[in-house]
């Protein structure tokens, strides 16, 4: 996989159909000229390689971080193989994911894995509300470990109910990176390349000018 990893993915999500473009309604009731679904990386080998572009994307930002969390549910199969593609990078570490609800027979509690400890990098799909980070930062600050960031598959940069765009909202109000492997900058760039996609560029250039926010400095 070459350096170029962010443009590799887009292409990979494309060919996978995990991003398709036509006319997709998001949460928010907003007509979105794109859909994204990290859920369609559903065989070994496309997780294998999804796992492979996390593993390049933590890498190339640098992070500290001393285990890995998954949060129920999508981020369960994500953070187990993001372990195995970080190990075959030559870097062993921890992980653990939690159940939705909690069980109070055998090991009992809620999370599953290695104990929470030191600095926690959470591994996610996406982030929309925020609701999965801020229950993950609480049970792992329940544990009195530390959450140090947050990497997803793809920061959609839109707006959320202000100007911040969800995964900038996260950054400010629990003071850690989000990282991703690409961006809607990334998506874009890669439109810009392929004369067979230029009503796709029109219509998501469109989208970003109405929704989008300003890439992180």
């Amino acid at each position: 996989m070459s350096a170029n990893f962010r443009r590799e993915f887009i292409q990979f999500a494309v060919t996978q159909k995990v991003l398709c473009f036509g006319e997709f309604k998001t949460k928010a009731g907003r007509l979105s000229p794109y859909f994204f679904d990290a859920g369609l990386f559903f065989d070994g080998h496309s997780l294998q390689r999804l796992a492979q572009f996390y593993a390049k994307a933590i890498v190339a930002a640098g992070v500290e971080f001393d285990m890995l969390f998954g949060p129920a549910y999508k981020g369960i199969p994500l953070v187990a193989a993001v372990a195995i593609a970080l190990a075959n990078e030559g870097r062993n570490v921890r992980y653990s994911f939690n159940r939705k609800e909690e069980k109070d027979h055998g090991e009992g509690g809620s999370v599953i894995g290695a104990p929470l400890e030191g600095r926690v990098l959470i591994v996610d799909d996406v982030i929309s509300a925020g609701t999965s980070v801020r229950h993950s930062v609480n049970l792992i600050k329940a544990s009195r470990a530390i959450p140090c960031g947050v990497v997803i598959a793809l920061d959609r940069m839109e707006r959320v109910a202000g100007e911040l765009s969800a995964a900038q909202e996260v950054e400010q109000l629990y003071r850690m990176p989000t990282l991703s492997i690409a961006t809607l900058d990334d998506l874009i760039a890669y439109l810009q390349t392929d004369k067979t996609m230029i009503s796709n560029l029109t219509a998501v250039d469109k989208y970003r000018e109405k929704y989008g926010v300003v890439a992180h400095a």
